[in-house]
């Protein structure tokens, strides 16, 4: 254990991104950049805009599908066929509000042939890429252009000409059933985490947090699940209770798992504001 640790720190300071193992499944963690959140204070110019595809994130190492907490996606042989030996950074998507119709397929161990025939790979990024943003798009092109794979796709990126067609955008993608739109400057390098260079934007603003405690329900809900009590990754804890059916109030997530919320805005404690839970999130995703 000590080896391993005094390896990773003697790998950080030379400067390399080492794939993490967890000691436990022996996952490999895959190092991806991670977005923040949209404001209206960037130069808008500077950015690509893309669908934000509400699926499966999936980094391919060159072999296999990883997820984004290093679970192997078991795809079958020919979904895989033709990707390239260099590193891809996409989403597994089966079109927009069919997220939960997804997991059900990438999370089976012996995948279903018929099921996986609906799921597309759609890559937005080549992580070991040199260069900026710009520069990837037309090498990851290049690269994909002569791979005779149909469920392989490539994101479409586009430019927007202000902040106001930036929403006017957000909002005819949202009434067409996206979840919201992702930002991506053009001139910045891959890096693992999160970074200014990549925005998210949505109608709303939702997270993640960590189920710590089942809180008892009152009234109607007397013997049934009241609240969800959650931790966020800044280690803040408060209640979940809206958003809740009455089937996750009788059966809810279990201590331990991840689970979606939205909200709007927040407390001076840093609390959000208005929260409300949205759905479990898979231990692989």
């Amino acid at each position: 254990m000590k080896r391993t640790v005094l390896a990773l720190g003697i790998s950080l300071l030379l400067g390399f991104s080492p794939i993490v193992h967890s000691a436990v499944e022996h996952r490999q963690v895959p190092p991806l950049a991670l977005s923040k959140v949209y404001n209206d204070s960037i130069n808008i110019n500077d950015y690509w805009v893309s669908e934000k595809l509400d699926g499966a994130r999936a980094y391919w190492n060159g072999k296999q599908l990883l997820s984004r907490s290093g679970v192997v996606f078991h795809a079958p042989d020919w979904f895989t066929q033709g990707l390239p030996e260099e590193t891809l950074d996409g989403e597994l998507w089966m079109g927009r509000g069919s997220f939960q119709s997804l997991m059900q397929v990438v999370r089976d161990k012996t995948p279903d042939e018929s099921a996986w025939r609906e799921v597309r790979y759609w890559v937005f990024d080549l992580p070991a890429a040199l260069g900026p943003f710009s520069e990837r798009q037309r090498t990851l092109h290049a690269l994909l252009q002569s791979v005779q794979n149909p469920q392989l796709k490539i994101v479409r990126q586009q430019r927007v000409g202000s902040h106001a067609q930036l929403q006017h955008l957000l909002t005819e993608m949202v009434s067409a059933g996206a979840e919201g739109l992702i930002l991506q400057r053009e001139d910045r390098e891959y890096s693992t985490g999160r970074h200014a260079g990549v925005l998210k934007l949505k109608t709303h603003v939702d997270d993640e947090a960590i189920v710590v405690d089942h809180l008892p329900g009152k009234g109607k809900y007397q013997g049934m699940l009241g609240a969800l009590l959650v931790e966020d990754a800044q280690g803040r804890m408060f209640r979940l209770g809206s958003g809740l059916s009455d089937a996750q109030r009788r059966v809810p997530p279990e201590r331990g798992s991840r689970v979606s919320y939205r909200y709007q805005g927040r407390t001076d404690k840093g609390l959000p504001r208005f929260a409300r839970f949205l759905r479990l999130r898979p231990s692989g995703d």
